[in-house]
């Protein structure tokens, strides 16, 4: 009798212990650390992603980064579980130069690459010979090129590769547009003294250009950005509770407020 009345307290204690906290749905995996870039993707898990795992009675850590380089080789080496700051194109460039076991997991809302009004205003006054400024390093002119084809501004080259389309590949210039490489942070300045600027959103936004103000977005999904782990832990439960606060009600809702003109998931639709 003595020994049950000891078992029963000692139950009691750990219940009353317990009954504070909420357990992880992992528990082997008590905190989540996500790395992203300083902005948007950083207000999105502060913002709905902490607080949708914080609810789940896991802990959530975030670190920020200034540069492109060091999310990934943090996420390798350990001290990230998740990194939200990247497209699939980069992704795999990056994981194969420097051998890197990484696997995307879930895209993300993003600031798509938009063609914004300069000295005109409406794709209906396009008239041969307009100008349009462009991002000058490779990756981002390709995409402004492919923007340019499905306008039917221009006609490309067929079975070329959109990914690093280049001016060689324009097979007929069908507006006669001039393009103006200029680096990406310049675009935004760029409008007073072209017809338009493809303008990437972050330094859209950064100058305090709505993306909803742009007169057209590209089409292709493949430089949506994603979440991505380490290709070992992609089925583990942690990460697919990560992957589900991504793709909640809660985060739509949240995003469609927040961040308008953003480019969604394609699993979205």
């Amino acid at each position: 009798m003595r020994r049950f009345v000891i078992k029963a307290v000692a139950a009691s204690i750990v219940g009353l212990a317990l009954s504070g906290q909420v357990l992880a749905a992992d528990p082997a995996k008590k905190q989540i650390v996500i790395g992203t870039t300083v902005g948007d993707f950083g207000d999105m898990v502060k913002q709905s992603i902490k607080p949708q795992l914080e609810k789940q009675g896991y802990t959530v850590k975030l670190v920020e980064f200034t540069d492109y380089v060091r999310p990934n080789l943090a996420l390798q080496e350990g001290s990230l579980d998740v990194n939200v700051f990247q497209h699939k194109p980069y992704l795999d460039n990056f994981a194969k130069e420097h051998k890197l076991s990484l696997k995307e997991a879930f895209q993300v809302p993003t600031a798509p690459l938009g063609i914004y009004p300069g000295k005109l205003k409406s794709l209906k006054d396009v008239k041969p010979g307009v100008t349009i400024a462009a991002p000058n390093d490779p990756s981002n002119f390709a995409r402004a090129l492919v923007m340019l084809s499905d306008l039917g501004w221009v006609k490309l080259k067929p079975g070329i590769n959109p990914l690093t389309a280049s001016e060689r590949d324009i097979a007929d210039n069908v507006k006669k547009v001039k393009i103006v490489p200029l680096e990406a942070a310049q675009l935004p300045r760029s409008r007073s003294d072209v017809d338009f600027a493809v303008i990437n959103g972050n330094y859209a936004t950064s100058s305090g250009i709505k993306l909803t103000d742009a007169v057209f977005q590209e089409k292709s999904y493949a430089y949506v950005n994603w979440g991505v782990v380490r290709a070992a832990d992609a089925g583990k439960p942690w990460a697919k509770d990560v992957v589900a606060a991504y793709n909640s009600p809660a985060f739509k809702s949240y995003t469609k407020q927040k961040f308008a003109g953003y480019k969604l998931p394609q699993n979205w639709n």
